[in-house]
């Protein structure tokens, strides 16, 4: 996702709250449902939306009460990661055992399987701050047959830390006036220095298949 996406996406946003006021808490919770817990929500720009969230409640615009919409969103996210995983679980291994495909095979399933055993609890935990990648992380998790009660208690450290936390974190800093003029760039700061640690693994994983 690209600054004009980004800007794109506040502009949506906020077009929202005007038009609906408090109902756009659980438009925002049907949207961050749908990314990610459906394959075709991997499109949708959930960091773009909770940080201005967070800052239109804080300073007034949205009248809703802060704690109550940061915990919703944490839920609804939540819900969908589960669905994610179920569905993975579930469905996934008829998919990837088909014989005639060459990307849905049962190879992959191994890979995948092996991906968590190594990365598991690192890449479920970050993976929400990345796009597209916590869409397809839980249900990759259901595919490799991740351990249930392993996949949940990272899975709610991450989905905390993202949802919760970005809401928190758009509210506090909403407060200073340069990141409410300013806060689209802000978010792409954000979003970067999020990706860091998933960096360092690739990096550090690309190394030591070398040596």
């Amino acid at each position: 996702m690209n600054i004009t996406d980004l800007l794109h996406a506040q502009d949506w946003i906020e077009g929202i709250v005007r038009d609906f006021g408090p109902v756009s808490v659980f438009i925002v919770c049907g949207i961050l449902y749908a990314e990610t817990g459906l394959l075709f929500g991997f499109f949708l720009p959930g960091d773009s939306i909770l940080f201005p969230m967070g800052l239109m409640m804080a300073t007034g615009t949205l009248p809703f009460p802060l704690w109550l919409a940061a915990l919703m969103f944490t839920t609804a996210a939540w819900m969908g990661d589960q669905t994610g995983y179920w569905v993975g679980r579930k469905v996934g291994p008829a998919i990837f055992n088909r014989p005639n495909s060459k990307f849905f095979n049962h190879r992959n399933v191994e890979r995948t399987h092996a991906f968590f055993e190594r990365y598991g609890a690192k890449a479920i935990i970050f993976a929400h701050f990345v796009p597209v990648m916590r869409t397809f992380i839980p249900i990759a998790a259901g595919v490799g047959e991740m351990p249930y009660r392993r996949y949940l208690k990272y899975n709610a450290i991450g989905v905390c830390c993202w949802a919760f936390g970005v809401t928190m974190l758009g509210a506090l800093l909403g407060q200073i006036p340069f990141v409410r003029e300013n806060a689209v760039f802000v978010t792409v700061a954000f979003l970067l220095i999020s990706t860091i640690p998933l960096v360092t693994e690739f990096l550090k994983a690309r190394r030591e298949r070398r040596n």
